[in-house]
């Protein structure tokens, strides 16, 4: 997996990140927050992403947990939905983060998918359109992803549009057993405690 990051300019957008068949164009794309009432349609487009990628096997996510984690009262995340004729067609999971060198906040983007009867129409730049300028209204400095490194249509869609892609970055993950194990050693009595200097 290649990182990929780009800095928002004024009035900036990004491309799709799966590859685009050419389709005629149909009505126009309606992009509004999600709501409580669609974690159905926002749980299947997570797990016909993970399709795409190859990886449903690693889907877990329930709507239970995504309520809480993107609707409950210590909620972590949003979510745009791009819609057509009031169908869902795609969505974009994003939060934030932060970049201690810029000493800003930026966006992540975790998920991005638009459906492949909606690709080629204009759903996934309008996604993106509009998380670059909810990044631009914030003052924030700059929206960042990740992308698979077989997906070379999305990297070159990537590099014309003057995203930096970071080939001498690597993702670095704890989950499952390695994070319960490495969890466990701090409370079995490696912990530290870090005071302020004086």
């Amino acid at each position: 997996m290649t990182r990929a990051c780009f800095v928002v300019p004024q009035g900036g957008t990004v491309p799709y990140p799966c590859a685009m068949p050419a389709q005629p164009p149909t009505s126009p794309v309606r992009i509004r927050a999600a709501t409580s009432a669609d974690l159905p349609v926002i749980l299947a487009f997570i797990r016909e992403l993970a399709a795409y990628e190859q990886l449903e096997h690693q889907v877990v996510a329930t709507e239970a947990l995504l309520e809480q984690h993107l609707f409950g009262e210590r909620s972590v995340a949003e979510v745009l939905l791009a819609e057509t004729e009031r169908e869902p067609q795609g969505f974009a999971l994003f939060f934030p983060h932060f970049s201690t060198f810029l000493g800003r906040p930026g966006i992540y983007l975790e998920d991005l998918y638009v459906r492949e009867t909606a690709r080629g129409q204009g759903t996934g730049k309008a996604l993106l359109s509009r998380l670059a300028r909810i990044a631009v209204e914030r003052g924030w400095g700059r929206v960042e992803w990740a992308v698979l490194d077989w997906n070379a249509p999305a990297i070159g869609f990537y590099k014309r549009l003057g995203a930096t892609i970071l080939d001498d970055w690597r993702i670095c993950r704890l989950t499952g057993d390695a994070l319960v194990q490495l969890a466990g050693q701090e409370s079995s009595g490696t912990r530290e405690t870090v005071r302020p200097q004086d």
